[in-house]
Formats: C-alpha cells, sequence, structure tokens
C-alpha cells in the first residue's frame, strides 16, 4: 500500500493571509503550479489559485499588489493526513474536483499532494488519470 507520505512533495511554498495576490502568483510561476496554501504559522487557513487571482482580482479591476491573499483565498479546505492511502487520496481528488491537497498532521501543514505525484507511481496512473479527467470534466460544464 502507497500512503501520501511516500509520493507527497514536503518543501512546500505557502503565502501568509496578508500577502498579496501578486507573491501567490509569483510562486505559482516559480514552482509551476495552479495553488498555494494560505498559511497562520503552520495551520493551512486557505488556498488560493490562480483562476480565483483571475476571477476575483484581475478581471474586477483591482490591483494585484494591493489584494490579500485572504480577500480571494478559498477557506473550505480539503486535506489529507501524510498515512491517507494514495487511493483514497486519488478518489479525494476526483470527488472534489481539486489537482493539489494539503498534507496536514497534527493541525500542521507538512507537504502536499498533487495530482502528478499520483500519477508517478505505476500502481495510480489509471487513477490519477481517471481523476483528472474527472476534474476537467466538471470544469468544462
Amino acid at each position: 500500500m502507497t500512503i501520501v507520505r511516500d509520493v507527497m512533495t514536503k518543501d512546500v511554498k505557502i503565502c501568509a493571509p496578508h500577502d498579496s495576490v501578486t507573491a501567490a502568483a509569483k510562486i505559482m510561476r516559480d514552482i509551476n503550479c495552479g495553488s498555494v496554501p494560505i498559511c497562520e504559522g503552520k495551520k493551512v487557513v486557505g488556498m488560493i489559485t490562480d483562476r480565483d487571482i483571475v476571477l476575483d482580482c484581475v478581471a474586477a479591476g483591482k490591483n494585484p499588489g494591493e489584494v490579500h491573499c485572504h480577500d480571494c483565498m478559498t477557506t473550505n479546505v480539503i486535506t489529507c493526513s501524510s498515512d491517507t492511502d494514495a487511493h483514497e487520496c486519488a478518489k479525494m481528488m476526483a470527488d472534489h474536483q481539486i489537482r493539489r491537497i494539503p498534507v496536514v498532521d497534527s493541525g500542521e501543514l507538512v507537504g502536499m499532494c498533487a495530482i502528478g505525484d499520483l500519477a508517478t507511481i505505476n500502481i495510480h496512473v489509471n487513477e490519477a488519470g481517471e481523476a483528472l479527467s474527472r476534474i476537467s470534466e466538471q470544469q468544462l460544464h
């Protein structure tokens, strides 16, 4: 059985709630991802996506350097623990139409599991592909 701890990224880049959305966008650019966890200390309080920034800031004509992450972030964050089964993590991604899940142990961020992390394990390629397919399907409607 493969668990999330075996595949997750441990060095997670984060933003604080009062950081600008420009700071979050730069992290997304630098690590080539579409979302960043928003943390107070090591506690996940939200997630911000490139889509959040575009819709809530750019399209609204706001200055990304002046808008804070807490103004655009999602607060109902889906998380898993480091001992979550990788199959279950793939199912969570599909069920919630998300591509990255913060990994939280004892209330603290310890990693991030992305759909690409699951796809690197041969046994999970079909599940990761299915999860991505279901995520993409939902976004088309």
